[in-house]
């Protein structure tokens, strides 16, 4: 769940107004508005006390487990509602759970669904009120409210979950895109390495041999006291020359950063947080860099998309020669075995064309390993 997530508060407030709504009746039903009860009131208790566990557990379940265990809860925080309203009609404040089925109703179905269960309401709502009054005008325009009430309901958590949804997709673009840059700046680099190691080869290397062969012809000719001078401005070029190649060699197989390029994916990314370490010292070629940084990507987009965690942890280190992404996160998992997409799949024949294994597990939070060798 993450940190910006409020249903964990509306669970709390919805106990809370849950409370409220039974205190009254605590109160009231065990005075002269006891007979406002059409069973006896320890069977409404009960009642009323497995709407509220219904609505806590659906509140829980809602976002880590959506089956069909789920949907029985679910089912039980309907009907029991509409039995609590229904046993005491003359409560009228009791309607107010009825809201409670239609706001976590938009959470776990489609919309068919949800207008049935807004239907349902409204029909036991315009049914407690006629039960009460005895009055057709007292129960439409009853049901007209919690019709109204509940719209309104379910159209603010669509649009709490349109925009959670819209989030999610510019965090999976923020990735990408970070990801992209990275590789962008990494090859960028790399092509400016490689053009200085070209042009310090043909242009000085090429001249600094020509002059360590005329400084060797004049060191043949030269007569002291001029062939010391010689013999000195002929090793400084040799030596000079051996610099020249050993930087161009050095520029040629310098690897990139590669904290660098994974910084670079997770920086100011909204959620998860993302909570990254790499060992100092690893040393990978480019091929390694691209690999990881690709698994990396893979990684943060699945956490964001299917998750639902607040933290992700991603944490590289060099074992005796063998480099090792570990990554996890505290949400719900898979639920059981791991079927990889087409995102797991490609990161893991990346990784194997480089010598190296994936594993993958599904069970508290979701965990990746990927191991690759050093070199």
């Amino acid at each position: 769940m993450s940190r910006s997530d409020p249903r964990p508060w509306s669970g709390v407030v919805g106990v809370l107004t849950c409370l409220a709504v039974g205190a009254p009746v605590l109160v009231l039903g065990s005075g002269p508005a006891a007979g406002a009860f059409l069973v006896p009131v320890w069977l409404w208790w009960v009642c009323f006390a497995g709407f509220v566990v219904a609505l806590v557990v659906c509140t829980l379940l809602v976002d880590r487990v959506r089956d069909v265990g789920t949907l029985l809860v679910f089912a039980a925080q309907v009907g029991l509602g509409v039995t609590v309203v229904l046993m005491a009609p003359a409560f009228g404040w009791t309607q107010i759970l009825l809201v409670f089925g239609a706001a976590v109703s938009t959470y776990l179905n489609r919309w068919p669904v949800t207008t049935a269960v807004v239907g349902l309401n409204t029909v036991v709502a315009a049914g407690a009120a006629y039960l009460n009054s005895g009055a057709v005008a007292q129960a439409l325009l009853n049901a007209l409210l919690y019709a109204l009430l509940q719209a309104g309901v379910v159209l603010s958590v669509q649009t709490y979950l349109r925009e959670l949804a819209t989030r999610r997709k510019l965090a999976e673009a923020h990735t990408e895109l970070r990801a992209a840059t990275a590789l962008l700046a990494q090859a960028t680099r790399s092509d400016e390495r490689l053009r200085i190691a070209r042009e310090l080869h043909d242009l000085i290397g090429h001249q600094l041999t020509v002059l360590t062969l005329e400084l060797e012809v004049a060191a043949h000719q030269s007569t002291p006291p001029a062939a010391e001078h010689v013999a000195r401005a002929r090793q400084v070029a040799r030596d000079l020359l051996a610099d020249v190649r050993g930087t161009v060699g050095e520029l040629r197989r310098h690897a990139p950063d590669l904290r660098e390029a994974l910084q670079r994916i997770v920086a100011e990314l909204p959620e998860p947080a993302v909570h990254l370490r790499v060992d100092d010292g690893i040393a990978v070629d480019e091929a390694r860099v691209t690999a990881l940084v690709r698994c990396v990507q893979e990684v943060v987009t699945n956490t964001i998309r299917h998750a639902e965690s607040a933290n992700l942890w991603i944490e590289i280190s060099d074992d005796d020669g063998t480099i090792r992404l570990t990554a996890w996160d505290d949400g719900r998992g898979a639920g059981g075995e791991v079927r990889p997409g087409n995102g797991l799949c490609g990161m893991r024949e990346r990784v194997e064309a480089l010598g190296g294994r994936v594993s993958l597990d599904g069970g508290r939070g979701f965990r990746v390993r990927a191991e690759v060798p050093a070199a």
